[in-house]
């Protein structure tokens, strides 16, 4: 069982994004969902392997190759269409929970919520320098992936 099941693990958010996209709910979430796609808007990931390839579901695994050498793994734990999906991966010393959550505005915006939460060894150091990586990552790919979106629905 992962730490986030375990009644006394200290959970603690790291990371949170909410944006909005231009594109109806049904649109925003397919794009996002076709995660081997994100090094197109995600300019720090190198690639992204999938498995099974297809439809995210809760049997979906990956491997983030990062282009500073390093790699992410993740594995599904949730997923309820056109709503969210979570999956727990680690980085380092931190076992990391990602939800990725999407919420209609109207016919034509979406808006994304991303929650990165952590518990692990290492939260206070390591949870502090992956918070301001990562947030200097999105800062560049949350305006690369709304214009990319954007581009779709012209």
């Amino acid at each position: 069982m992962s730490e986030f099941g375990r009644r006394d693990a200290i959970v603690i958010e790291l990371i949170r994004r909410e944006f909005v996209v231009d594109a109806p709910l049904a649109v925003a979430w397919q794009h996002l969902a076709t995660v081997e796609n994100w090094p197109s808007w995600a300019k720090h990931i190198k690639r992204i392997d999938l498995t099974p390839k297809g439809d995210l579901s809760l049997k979906s695994k990956g491997n983030l190759h990062l282009k500073i050498g390093m790699q992410s793994l993740f594995q599904m734990t949730e997923i309820a269409p056109l709503k969210n999906w979570k999956w727990e991966g680690s980085y380092l010393w931190l076992a990391l929970h990602y939800d990725h959550q999407f919420e209609s505005i109207d016919s034509r915006h979406t808006r994304m919520i991303w929650l990165v939460n952590t518990t692990g060894t290492a939260v206070g150091l390591v949870g502090k320098l992956f918070s301001v990586i990562y947030n200097k990552n999105l800062d560049a790919a949350i305006p690369n992936l709304q214009e990319e979106i954007r581009l779709l629905n012209v």
